[in-house]
């Protein structure tokens, strides 16, 4: 990932993947023709007539093709004959009946279908009025390899391509690492790749520190080996009481053997399986295998708490935060993100929730569906598993609490960025570039993105500098690539970010004198916009120019763009900054802006930083015959014994080289001219 990574563009809205459950499904594009001006209740009206009463899913869309809500129905017609009246309906209701221009359907088998396709479109669709799932990273598997004569236990997030045994989902990776490390100690697995293992003649670090049995090098015999696998797959698969039994009447017998060294391995073994059974939190008595969700709403925001109980132990959790209007109540929210959270997850045997769901049992079905196996879907209202439901749900307020701290804190300093550089609105979203080399070589230029959430790692973008026609340590040149490059990408695949960025500033100052709090909420940094809504530059007057420049050039010209000089002294305090049309001026010292313009300058330099480095450790390790076309591993290989160094290989002659075995003439002849241009 050292190129340029600039953002992908967005699917399109009709480019949807129906769920593997469904494979019967049609889509039926029965929406006609937008007429300019017509929407509301008579353009859902017109399409009840049309509507069959089978189970299906709907889409309705505003003027402007925009998708507005994505729902699923018993009956097709009589849930958009809803739509056709206004009285009774909530406020968010209202304005999306209003807003409708044009609605699209397709009509499924069975409403457990129609669930799992509703999940699809909204997690594709995104569309404003539905709960949006924010938060959808993969979660981390531990994998006990198949494809191998000695398997290895190793960490995998993705798609289960590599045949094998998967177990969890584990809440995060380094809860993963965590036990990882301590089964190590626990069952002498290796954890190291295939070829580093066919290349081992003797045994590495791992075994000397007692982490692996060492099978690459026969100091343990693969059946053997294979019986230290079977016994971590039964640990992960519940039965660890049973494995420390047997490891425990395996220590008493080497101990009356006297063979005391190998009671001191068993030992060992049972210490690291007591370690990770005691950093796993709560172990339900009961339960082998549950997600528990809880659901706690406060100021206008949801947080939704995830633990995870895989073979009766804890194997973490995680908080979530689901983008949903006020007038959501907690049950709804948490039916719409359950059937969303796993669209692309296995459920487990048991789902238990903090609140009762409308359509529980439909839920249960469709997820048994997915499952191919019974999936329990319950709220419990005693005993074992309520308390493991009101433990979530007490994790759940304490991540909210300190989600709306954060949230305020940063709000505040984004308004006084606005204050102190002079914009018209509260920034959703600020860019700041940095870039970092050693006398113009491995330069790499770094944009960090940071929003109303903090910094938006998902968003940050390195660009190695490719110009040729630079003249080394040009930090003024680099700039100019690295923004022209940035902004070209994003003008290619979001142009219509620009102009709703323009729109955004424009209605900033028609508003300005009658600001309501809405309007000063920024998003989440899962929403915030493709363009930013400020730039910071890390450099003072000139560079700022060279920026101002190159995007003049490429028309953009509403973009805010600050400057930051460092101090004399490179003091942290005593920063200039730098505006277009203004003189340059400081902010106090203790100023909180300060700090966190501060933090986000060194958080851009400390990632150039590390994208140099990364690019000179690869230089440094490369190696010359790989960069000539027809010379693989094998070839490079045979090269190297032969020469014992690239260097020698580049001084080679051509009859030097048909000597090495496998190299012919032709190849001889490539390898020479390479050197030799």
């Amino acid at each position: 990932m050292a190129k340029d990574t600039s953002d992908m563009p967005a699917q399109a809205e009709d480019n949807v993947d129906v769920p593997e459950s469904t494979p019967e499904i049609q889509f039926e594009s029965n929406a006609s023709p937008r007429k300019p001006g017509v929407k509301g209740v008579e353009v859902i009206a017109d399409f009840v007539k049309r509507l069959p009463l089978g189970p299906g899913v709907y889409r309705m869309f505003d003027e402007d093709g925009e998708v507005l809500y994505v729902g699923k129905a018993r009956s097709l017609k009589k849930r958009v004959t809803s739509y056709t009246r206004l009285q009774g309906q909530s406020n968010r209701i209202m304005r999306m009946i209003m807003a409708t221009a044009a609605m699209e359907f397709v009509e499924t088998r069975t409403e457990p279908e129609a669930l799992l396709l509703e999940a699809n479109l909204i997690k594709r669709l995104r569309p404003r009025f539905n709960v949006l799932l924010r938060d959808d990273k993969s979660f981390p598997y531990i994998l006990i390899s198949a494809d191998h004569e000695a398997p290895a236990l190793i960490k995998h997030r993705g798609a289960r391509i590599r045949k094998g045994d998967y177990f969890g989902p584990f809440a995060s990776a380094g809860a993963v690492n965590d036990t990882i490390n301590a089964m190590q100690k626990a069952f002498l697995i290796r954890n190291c790749s295939d070829s580093y293992y066919s290349n081992r003649s003797r045994p590495c670090l791992l075994y000397q520190i007692k982490r692996c049995a060492a099978p690459c090098t026969g100091e343990i015999s693969i059946e053997d080996y294979k019986g230290l696998v079977a016994e971590a797959k039964s640990f992960l698969s519940g039965k660890s009481q049973l494995i420390k039994q047997e490891l425990a009447q395996a220590m008493e017998k080497a101990s009356e053997n006297l063979d005391f060294e190998q009671a001191a391995v068993y030992r060992d073994r049972i210490a690291a399986l007591s370690h990770v059974q005691s950093h796993q939190g709560i172990n339900p008595q009961g339960i082998e295998e549950a997600d528990v969700f809880a659901t706690y709403q406060e100021g206008g925001q949801t947080c939704v708490q995830v633990f995870f109980f895989r073979t009766g132990q804890n194997w973490g959790n995680r908080a979530y935060f689901p983008k949903a209007d006020k007038s959501y109540e907690p049950s709804e929210i948490l039916e719409s993100f359950l059937s969303q959270f796993y669209e692309d997850k296995p459920p487990p045997r048991m789902v238990l929730l903090s609140h009762d769901l409308e359509e529980q049992d439909l839920l249960a079905e469709a997820l048994t569906a997915r499952a191919n196996r019974k999936v329990e879907v319950a709220t419990p209202k005693r005993g074992e598993k309520r308390e493991l439901v009101e433990h979530a749900l007490t994790n759940a307020k304490g991540a909210l609490g300190r989600r709306l701290a954060e949230t305020s804190s940063q709000l505040k300093l984004l308004k006084g960025v606005a204050e102190a550089f002079g914009l018209d609105r509260t920034p959703r979203r600020i860019d700041v570039f940095d870039n970092s080399h050693i006398s113009g070589t491995n330069a790499v230029g770094g944009m960090i993105v940071a929003g109303s959430d903090g910094f938006a790692k998902g968003q940050y973008r390195k660009f190695n500098i490719k110009s040729e026609d630079l003249i080394p340590g040009d930090d003024y040149g680099m700039m100019r690539e690295v923004l022209s490059r940035r902004f070209a990408r994003l003008q290619k695949e979001n142009p219509e970010g620009y102009e709703q960025a323009a729109r955004f500033k424009a209605q900033s100052k028609a508003s300005q004198e009658a600001k309501s709090d809405e309007q000063d909420i920024a998003p989440s940094n899962a929403d915030i916009p493709a363009w930013p809504d400020l730039v910071l530059i890390d450099g003072g007057k000139g560079q700022l120019s060279a920026v101002r420049e190159t995007l003049e050039e490429m028309g953009i010209t509403d973009i805010p763009l600050v400057g930051i000089a460092k101090g004399p002294d490179r003091d942290a305090g005593r920063e200039k900054f730098f505006v277009t049309g203004e003189q340059s001026f400081m902010l106090p010292e203790r100023d909180p802006v300060l700090y966190f313009v501060q933090r986000m300058r060194d958080e851009a330099h400390r990632f150039a930083i590390g994208s140099h480095r990364a690019r000179r450790k690869k230089a440094v390790v490369a190696n010359p015959l790989d960069e000539i076309a027809g010379i693989g591993p094998a070839r490079k290989r045979v090269l190297l014994r032969h020469f014992g160094t690239a260097k020698a290989v580049s001084k080679a002659g051509i009859d030097d080289l048909r000597a090495v075995s496998g190299i012919s003439e032709s190849i001889a002849k490539l390898i020479y001219n390479h050197f030799h241009e």
